[in-house]
């Protein structure tokens, strides 16, 4: 086989190696705007306080936003909701300013974050919330002080984010 034949095999194998489901670039997370409405809520997502979300979808590669956690972890049980999930993005909240502004760029990988649930606090919904943190440390901290349990995205009880729970014995951070 000639240089230029061989360039040419290798160029194909490549291109085939880049379009496998391996390869695919996870999208990065978007910064939060006063643009950003609730899938859910049809609300601003800005007017709620605590942890927030984004799905992005494969191929569309736009955000879908949420007001809480919560509400992000329930998009992805819910057998009605797109699948084609690029990628998770939940507020990191031992990185957020505050409760009342959970920050615009500190987005952590849902499926590696630590989440305290069955806590004290309350999320932007009125519901008891899935606090995320991408430390372990900070969960435990938050926990100390809120009560609950950590768990991670697959340990996360389906009953919990689906749950009707009301948010009458919570409080806010």
């Amino acid at each position: 086989m000639n240089r230029l034949a061989s360039l040419a095999v290798l160029a194909f194998a490549l291109g085939l190696a880049a379009c496998s489901p391996e390869n695919k670039a996870v999208p990065p997370p978007f910064a939060l705007t006063e643009t950003a409405m609730g899938r859910y809520c049809g609300m601003n997502v800005l007017e709620h306080p605590g942890p927030k979300g984004q799905v992005i979808l494969d191929p569309v590669r736009e955000a879908i936003w949420f007001s809480s956690a919560r509400d992000t972890l329930a998009f992805t049980m819910l057998p009605e909701e797109p699948k084609t999930i690029a990628a998770i993005y939940v507020s990191d909240m031992g990185k957020a300013p505050t409760w009342e502004e959970p920050g615009a760029e500190n987005w952590i990988d849902a499926r590696k974050a630590f989440y305290v649930i069955e806590s004290a606090a309350v999320g932007g919904m009125g519901v008891r919330e899935a606090v995320p943190f991408s430390q372990r440390s900070a969960a435990e901290s938050f926990q100390a002080e809120k009560g609950g349990r950590i768990v991670t995205f697959g340990e996360m009880p389906q009953d919990y984010i689906l749950g009707a729970e009301t948010a009458s014995a919570g409080e806010q951070p």
